[in-house]
């Protein structure tokens, strides 16, 4: 690899994570965690997969944190979801496959089959909740845990499948309105708080916005199966609905324009957001994933001025003092390599001129993961022995080295690793 300061941590963090069985990791990255996209081996296998893909490191590394997460039965049915059990060990396992012709077919075939026998089934359940006039979980429709999860998977897996299309006719239904109490409510309010459990905070539920838990994964999954080539019934309609919904709470701030993470019973019913100090853009939830997934709807229906609209809005998210400010951490959920790996991806798509300012933004995003003048190995330990953080994907070490080299190198991901995230 190249000298250039992120790569070197990149590095640094791939080479502490060589090896599941010598490197120190916390107790429950092999125990508890095992079968964990966010926080386990299927997660740092990702950033092996990446690396052996693109020639810088040897692909066995990739297979012995696959073997790592597959050595005890892997979970599947209800207790599964797209970040953990069978369907987590198969977005890592495909994304290894498509650079290794011939490998792992036996299991996936096995993985695939299991994966259409559970989304069947929560289908046929969140069917039957909408027919009865009830409100969803956030469990049942969102990228971590239901059933647009799911989707990112058979989109890059089996996107011509039957079941591929009964999701995306589930997406389309979801956006259809719920007579509730005398009220006509979004067919995704949920009556909890933004955890999934109730919430005294949340009087009445919320409609979630966020990439991670609510609408906007949504929005991605359709927007990205349209430019696909899917087609479903009431498919365009469906993306506009979801448009003019996040217009109508969209705000504007000296920052520049954003959304909100969430809308609450009280604001409904008043029309208008409470307010509130500038939030941090970022994938999971804001203006970084939104403004992203807004881009690829703009982009599915040809729609040039909002294009231009969400590619404006990242900038200015991006090169706001005070919403960075309210960045914290450095992970790619949430963080500076979560950012940075946006900015990139969403300039591949940009406008040219949109795209200069998305990467003359990144260079900052990059010394706030690591400063100049930073030792690599030390801030690499630094991360991978973090005690909230970890080595794993979504908060962790892995995730910032995978987060850092799309931005550091301009180049695209070449293993797909970042399907999961619905961002391409």
């Amino acid at each position: 690899m190249t000298t250039h300061p992120a790569l070197g941590l990149v590095e640094a963090i791939a080479a502490h994570l060589a090896n599941p069985d010598t490197v120190a990791l916390g107790p429950r990255t092999l125990s508890s965690d095992r079968q964990h996209l966010a926080y386990g081996p299927p997660g740092i296998a990702l950033l092996h997969i990446e690396l052996a893909a693109n020639g810088l490191s040897p692909w066995h590394r990739a297979h012995d944190w696959l073997a790592a997460a597959s050595r005890q039965p892997l979970t599947s049915g209800p207790d599964s979801h797209p970040f953990y059990g069978v369907p987590a060990f198969a977005h890592a396992l495909t994304c290894a496959a498509d650079h290794l012709p011939g490998s792992y077919q036996r299991a996936l075939d096995a993985i695939d089959a299991q994966v259409a026998v559970d989304v069947e089934r929560r289908l046929e359940a969140a069917h039957r909740r909408i027919n009865a006039g009830r409100l969803p979980q956030l469990a049942e429709f969102d990228t971590i845990r239901g059933l647009t999860g799911y989707g990112a998977y058979l989109l890059r897996r089996n996107p011509g499948s039957s079941t591929m299309r009964a999701v995306l006719d589930y997406c389309v239904r979801l956006t259809e309105p719920i007579p509730h109490h005398g009220e006509s409510l979004l067919g995704w309010w949920t009556e909890t708080g933004p955890s999934g459990s109730p919430d005294d905070r949340f009087p009445g539920g919320h409609a979630n916005t966020g990439m991670a838990h609510g609408i906007g994964g949504v929005l991605a999954l359709l927007a990205l199966a349209a430019r696909n080539g899917s087609v479903t019934d009431g498919y365009h309609a469906a993306l506009r609905t979801i448009l003019a919904w996040l217009d109508r709470w969209k705000g504007e701030a000296e920052g520049g324009p954003g959304w909100p993470y969430w809308v609450t019973q009280g604001e409904l019913r008043s029309g208008r957001l409470a307010p509130s100090a500038p939030r941090r853009p970022s994938w999971c939830y804001g203006t970084a994933g939104l403004a992203r997934a807004e881009q690829l709807a703009a982009l599915a229906l040809g729609d040039t001025r909002r294009q231009i609209a969400a590619e404006n809005a990242l900038v200015a998210a991006l090169t706001d003092p005070e919403q960075l400010k309210a960045t914290t951490d450095t992970g790619l959920c949430h963080g500076f390599a979560g950012l940075a790996h946006v900015a990139a991806r969403t300039a591949d798509d940009a406008r040219p001129s949109t795209a200069e300012k998305l990467r003359a933004a990144i260079p900052a995003l990059l010394a706030a993961v690591i400063p100049p003048g930073s030792d690599r190995e030390l801030t690499a330990m630094a991360l991978i022995q973090d005690e909230e953080s970890g080595p794993g994907l979504l908060d962790g070490a892995a995730g910032i080295a995978l987060a850092l080299l799309a931005p550091s190198t301009a180049t695209p991901p070449r293993s797909a690793w970042d399907a999961c995230l619905l961002i391409a």
